[in-house]
């Protein structure tokens, strides 16, 4: 099965062949690095740009305002705060001219903690990137939804910025993506550029199709009545093996819901759940203050207390400066597996 950063790189192919992506820029976005992770390796449109993160927006941007199509990275989310008022202009534009200038680009970023990075390389962005109105925003957990929102993001005429969670990228997934060999030797034989000397690899693409994932729709990944988790990125496939291993042990069915989407995001699905189970947790690794959780968790309020069981939880990252080096500092300021499981636990057995 393919891993994150190689489904990325699949759909980037696909959307250079044929989806119309006009350029793929980004700091080692070329050869012969293709990307920090890997995710642009042997794209034909890739190219290096200088180590500018408002150069590179502000390019993407008059490119898609120009009638192109491009993709363009910031090397790590972390240093993306420089050039807030580029992503403004970015999200604000098609409204602020009256529908006359359409945005079709895709921003990428790796975002979370995870790969022990430090201050400048484990941060997240989901509060921030909420309130960019007029731009939506993607997290894919699982390789082939990153292939789908990736083929998603750039068909559409809207700006997407697409967070790939750091810690999932070198991920394999469950499902193949359409085209993928069964073999994952073979896959990496096929796109993954050797060691050493690269001057004369080109890799040998497998026969890639069109699959989207709708942006703006979850995913139950768990089916189950008793609570549910609402999630995305890093956190997913963390609360999904938990409710697995809660129905194994019979602790409890729980409903994970995997957002996909931040904006928009899928109210129905959320919805629906939460009048199911009555009993409801928000989980991301972002900083609890001002958090997008606690965003949900007053809709939810709003618009079912009278079905709620239990009060709602914010399981999420301290209010920390920054995310430390040590793994053990890290492993305490983010949520782990460990703490999700404490959550789901005194979620379930708290009092109705």
């Amino acid at each position: 099965m393919a891993n994150m950063a190689q489904a990325i790189r699949m759909a980037l192919r696909y959307g250079e062949q044929s989806l119309g992506v006009t350029e793929i820029f980004g700091e080692d976005v070329g050869p012969p690095l293709g990307g920090v992770f890997t995710v642009t390796q042997g794209l034909e449109r890739a190219w290096n740009s200088p180590l500018d993160e408002r150069g590179i927006i502000g390019a993407a941007l008059g490119l898609a305002w120009a009638g192109g199509r491009p993709v363009a990275e910031v090397q790590f989310v972390d240093y993306i705060f420089n050039a807030l008022d580029m992503l403004k202009l970015c999200a604000n534009g098609h409204w602020a001219s009256g529908g006359r200038y359409k945005t079709p680009m895709v921003l990428m970023t790796p975002t979370g903690s995870g790969i022990h990075g430090s201050i400048y390389h484990s941060h997240s962005f989901d509060s921030v990137a909420a309130k960019l109105h007029g731009m939506k925003v993607v997290c894919p957990s699982t390789p082939i939804d990153a292939y789908g929102l990736m083929i998603a993001a750039i068909k559409g005429d809207d700006p997407v910025l697409y967070l790939k969670p750091k810690a999932l990228l070198r991920a394999k997934g469950e499902e193949l993506i359409p085209g993928e060999p069964a073999d994952e030797k073979i896959l990496h034989e096929m796109i993954d550029a050797p060691l050493g000397d690269r001057s004369q690899w080109k890799p040998r693409w497998p026969k890639l199709t069109d699959y989207s994932v709708e942006i703006g729709k979850a995913k139950v990944s768990h089916a189950g009545s008793d609570a549910t988790v609402v999630t995305h990125g890093r956190m997913a496939p963390i609360a999904l093996e938990v409710a697995r291993r809660f129905a194994a042990e019979g602790r409890g069915g729980v409903e994970v819901i995997d957002m996909r989407s931040l904006i928009p995001y899928d109210w129905e699905t959320i919805k629906a759940s939460v009048r199911k189970t009555g009993r409801v947790i928000f989980v991301n690794e972002e900083t609890e203050i001002a958090n997008f959780g606690e965003h949900l968790i007053r809709r939810v309020v709003d618009e079912l207390f009278y079905e709620l069981k239990v009060r709602p939880r914010l399981l999420a990252g301290k209010a920390t400066p920054g995310v430390a080096l040590s793994p053990t500092l890290e492993s305490f300021t983010q949520p782990q597996k460990a703490d999700v499981e404490r959550a789901v636990s005194e979620l379930l057995a708290e009092p109705a």
